[in-house]
């Protein structure tokens, strides 16, 4: 979990998941283009609207714009020097 400025990992053997860390480190770029707090608000609107909508937590968790890049792009070690600013928003 990423809460700005930090990783949280609750196994110390995720920690050299690269997958997973980089996962988080683009939900901490997310955070500071955000500013941090309005990224906590929209993300929790926003997973409240796909809850509402999918009825099913996996589902609306996944749907998040912020989660969607994160997945989409975890595997690509490039994609953090490369990503644009602001970039969650082509999924919105």
């Amino acid at each position: 979990m990423a809460v700005f400025p930090f990783i949280l990992i609750q196994n110390k053997e995720l920690a050299g998941n690269d997958t997973l860390i980089r996962h988080e480190q683009i939900h901490l770029k997310q955070q500071v283009e955000m500013l941090v707090i309005p990224f906590y608000v929209i993300y929790l609107i926003n997973y409240l609207i796909n809850l509402v909508i999918y009825r099913q937590h996996d589902k609306a968790y996944r749907e998040i714009i912020f989660e969607r890049e994160a997945y989409a792009n975890e595997q690509n070690g490039d994609y953090l020097s490369q990503r644009p600013v602001w970039s969650f928003m082509k999924y919105v």
